[in-house]
């Protein structure tokens, strides 16, 4: 069994707050994130939209594509309109050979806004999670006819943020809908990635390895923070810095042959957390990890 180690590049310039590492270069991104250790990086706000320019950047820092979020608005768009939508960012990822697409719901989300609590996040009643998971569905086997999986990202402050929330898009939707699982917004939902990572095993098609700091969690949950609130007082961290017991979930990833992704996110300050620094903290900790579970990392 073997796995690749990627990285989002959220940590160097924060896309929902230019403020934090807006004026980053994305080569001092590409370069350190390879220089790490990691072959792959997710795509962000500073890449370019089309694979002519893409390509050679990644080619240059020995990086490969390994995903990217996209944020929709199926609760309103009609999937047609979804499709439309994403054709775009589609055809870079086919072109990049990206291995999925991170996909998330964010109409109606608080996730952006610092005025709203978390507590404060859209909810679906009976009816509409019908319809959602019958559009999601639908777009799933879209864009897996395309060749390019939608893998689900259950996500704080939007309308699929729980354990519960997950279980059920997944019971409720068909085998197209894979999930991208985030260990940091999993446990900052206070849910169990280990359960889930045992349930839904064949669902689970790339995961983002985002630890969290207890004490800020804490906090947040006891004050109903704001998400922005919360990660800018640090509650998200790298793997091997906060209190997520990785070893765990890698032996469940080893008896279920894993093998696809484990990218490093963590969105944080680049003025409090030097990104390249972390990124070196997450790559040792994981791959020290990941030996102790006998899986093997695969080098480009």
């Amino acid at each position: 069994m073997t796995v690749k180690l990627g990285i989002a590049p959220i940590a160097w310039s924060n896309d929902d707050m230019p403020e934090l590492g807006g004026d980053t270069p994305l080569e001092q991104c590409l370069s350190e994130a390879n220089e790490a250790g990691f072959i792959g990086i997710e795509s962000g706000g500073k890449f370019p939209k089309y694979s002519k320019d893409l390509l050679p950047l990644l080619k240059k820092h020995n990086l490969n594509l390994c995903s990217g979020w996209y944020g929709a608005n199926l609760r309103t768009n009609s999937v047609k309109e979804e499709i439309d939508l994403i054709q775009d960012q589609l055809t870079l990822f086919k072109d990049c050979n990206s291995p999925c697409m991170v996909f998330a719901e964010v109409s109606g989300s608080v996730q952006g806004d610092p005025n709203k609590r978390l507590s404060e996040r859209p909810q679906m009643d009976l009816e509409e999670s019908k319809s959602f998971y019958k559009k999601l569905s639908e777009i799933a086997k879209y864009l897996e006819d395309k060749g390019m999986p939608l893998a689900y990202h259950h996500h704080m402050g939007t309308v699929i943020e729980t354990h519960e929330d997950t279980e059920k898009l997944l019971e409720n939707t068909n085998d197209s809908v894979k999930l991208t699982l985030d260990t940091g917004h999993m446990l900052f939902a206070q849910g169990n990635s280990k359960k889930i990572l045992e349930d839904f095993s064949s669902r689970i098609i790339h995961i983002h390895c985002k630890d969290i700091r207890k004490n800020v969690l804490e906090n947040s949950l006891e004050n109903d923070l704001s998400f922005r609130g919360a990660f800018l007082e640090g509650a998200f961290t790298v793997p091997g810095d906060g209190c997520i017991d990785y070893k765990p979930l890698f032996d469940i990833l080893k008896t279920k042959d894993y093998s696809g992704w484990l990218v490093v996110e963590a969105e944080q300050d680049p003025a409090k957390a030097n990104p390249f620094d972390y990124a070196k903290i997450g790559y040792k900790y994981l791959t020290e990890t990941l030996k102790s579970s006998n899986i093997e990392i695969f080098k480009n």
